[in-house]
């Protein structure tokens, strides 16, 4: 029995020592946590001590100061050319291009030759009509010679027609007295008298003539002149023509675009005619698009800002410079169209269809009160502050004006200099 029971001891006596050493565990482990949750809560006391001061004096508070303001309206527009300062060149003539000068990018002056077309044919067609306005006017200036040499021949046969008239009649009175005395026949006075008929008719005939040479000189010359001008009009018709054939830059700038090459027929009429852009990059403007809600405020003459997307940090300065009174409407959204003048020299920086953040400048205060606008809260329908007195935060009502960006301008309720919560601490917030 006493063997039986020893043995029994000897068995239970490792369970004993294992049970032990799991009792000395846990205790262990409940101390560790609460050792944890001490660190933890102390921790998060000083932490929160800490912040509550160290916010206080760096992050969390702020001083009244003053500064300016500006009201103005913000809208989102496009780089775009002025009326004029962007030219299509196309083809006035058809014809293949014998030779294009323009490449995308080249700087053009005005009256620079860009493109030619073919133009023999033009050349030959200019020297024959050439030469048939030489023709015409040989045939007026051989009118102008002829005519004094018919008009004298003429006035000869009139003398000469005048003067058979004259002898005629000198010999008619003669024979009329040879009759009365009997010394001549009847038949002699009769001829004498037939011969002064005669002459008569001729005189008539020859001044008759004269007219008729004067009559057709003058229609003559018209005939002529009116050739000659139907001459120099296809002259100069196809002088136009030859000149079509030669494409130069109607104003200075940059080549935008090319789309056409040597040796392509061009077709003058077709629905889009043009093969070269032309770009003045000095003459831009900027397409402001303001929304109908602040279209009202805005006038001619205001200054504007605005920016690229290019040049983050560069702002350009401009103008209103036009109001287009038709809206743009897009997704039901109704923008009005305001043209910005750039006043300054942008060194060719900028480039059609750039994206322009505009800002419309539309009234200034100068030396107003101002904190951020995120230390304003709202209490019972009031807007007030919390000034710090004795560092604790104290609440004041406050009148405010206007915003401008992250600052408020402040109208009445708080003074220079004072210091203000702009968060309040966690313990402190209402």
């Amino acid at each position: 029995m006493q063997k039986h029971s020893n043995q029994h001891a000897g068995d239970s006596m490792p369970a004993l020592r294992a049970k032990k050493r799991r009792r000395k565990k846990r205790r262990r482990l409940v101390v560790l946590l609460l050792v944890i949750a001490v660190a933890a809560t102390g921790g998060g006391w000083w932490y929160a001590t800490n912040r509550v001061g160290s916010d206080e004096s760096t992050l969390q508070t702020v001083l009244v100061e003053r500064r300016d303001f500006s009201s103005s309206v913000l809208a989102t527009g496009a780089v775009r050319p002025q009326v004029g300062a962007e030219v299509r060149v196309g083809a006035r003539l058809s014809g293949k291009v014998a030779r294009l000068s323009a490449n995308v990018g080249d700087p053009v002056v005005r009256g620079q030759v860009i493109a030619e077309i073919e133009k023999e044919d033009l050349e030959a067609m200019l020297a024959q009509r050439k030469a048939e306005l030489q023709l015409a006017q040989a045939k007026l200036a051989a009118l102008h010679r002829l005519f004094p040499k018919e008009i004298q021949r003429a006035e000869l046969e009139i003398a000469r027609w005048q003067a058979t008239c004259t002898l005629g009649e000198q010999e008619v009175a003669r024979e009329m007295k040879l009759f009365e005395q009997n010394a001549t026949s009847e038949a002699a006075l009769d001829q004498a008298q037939e011969r002064v008929t005669v002459a008569q008719v001729q005189l008539a005939a020859a001044k008759k003539e004269y007219t008729l040479v004067e009559v057709r000189h003058e229609e003559d010359v018209k005939q002529a002149a009116a050739e000659i001008a139907r001459a120099q009009s296809a002259v100069t018709n196809s002088r136009i023509q030859l000149s079509y054939a030669t494409i130069t830059a109607p104003i200075e700038g940059v080549i935008a675009s090319v789309s056409t090459q040597e040796g392509e027929t061009v077709a003058a009429g077709f629905n889009a005619p043009t093969f070269v852009t032309i770009i003045d990059l000095q003459r831009l403007q900027v397409d402001a698009y303001v929304d109908e809600v602040d279209i009202g405020r805005i006038q001619t003459g205001q200054q504007a800002m605005f920016t690229v997307d290019t040049f983050p940090g560069r702002e350009f300065v401009g103008q209103v410079n036009a109001i287009y009174p038709k809206a743009v409407i897009q997704d039901n959204v109704v923008n009005y169209d305001v043209v910005i003048e750039i006043l300054e020299p942008y060194e060719n920086l900028l480039r059609p269809e750039m994206t322009a953040s505009v800002t419309i400048l539309l009234d200034k205060k100068t030396d107003v009160l101002a904190i951020p606008a995120r230390a304003v809260k709202r209490h019972q329908g009031n807007n007030v502050v919390h000034v710090v007195v004795d560092g604790q935060p104290e609440m004041r009502p406050i009148t405010v004006g206007w915003r401008d960006g992250p600052w408020i301008e402040v109208v009445d309720g708080l003074e220079e200099g004072q210091s203000i919560f702009v968060e309040l601490p966690p313990e402190s917030s209402p």
